[in-house]
């Protein structure tokens, strides 16, 4: 059963490459979705695919890239997507 997940992450993650290897990690696992800095100094994604999939993205951005420093990892699992959904991209701050 497919799903979608918002994940936000804290910490040092912004200019550190967090975005860019999100969008790899996501694709090397096969979800849709997409990844984005925030004003807050937070990263956002959005995330759909089959739960254990799910739960390996979020285990990588619990740690992140080389450089990122990730203080919490907060995951909302009842989220509602903007489907459809297809590939995973890196969209513009807000």
């Amino acid at each position: 059963m497919t799903a979608t997940w918002q994940i936000v992450v804290h910490g040092l993650v912004q200019g550190v490459g967090f975005r860019a290897a999100c969008v790899v990690e996501a694709r090397r696992i096969g979800l849709a979705g997409w990844v984005r800095n925030r004003r807050d100094g937070t990263v956002e994604a959005i995330a759909h695919g089959e739960a254990e999939q799910l739960l390996a993205l979020c285990e990588w951005m619990r740690q992140g890239p080389p450089g990122a420093q990730v203080s919490s990892c907060d995951v909302d699992r009842t989220w509602v997507a903007e489907l459809p959904l297809k590939g995973f991209e890196q969209r513009a701050s807000i």
